[in-house]
């Protein structure tokens, strides 16, 4: 399915123009019809599955609990 730059920008939840530089500068794949960039949706796919990759191990870092300190009960 082939987006506008407006609609991917809804889709990832940046801002237009932000899109639209990416688009020029060639960082995002898409293709001109004369009138405006059509970009392909599909190709942000693994983009979406490694940002959920990453707010997992982060999620689970953040759970992770401290271990014990040796030190505590170390009376001098």
């Amino acid at each position: 399915m082939y987006l506008t730059v407006t609609e991917l920008a809804d889709y990832l939840e940046l801002p237009e123009t932000h899109v639209e530089n990416l688009v020029l500068q060639g960082q995002i794949r898409s293709i001109h019809d004369g009138n405006q960039f059509l970009i392909n949706r599909e190709q942000f796919s693994s983009y979406f599955d490694q940002m959920k990759k990453y707010r997992q191990m982060i999620q689970d870092y953040l759970e992770e609990p401290l271990p014990e300190d040796p030190d505590v009960n170390d009376e001098d």
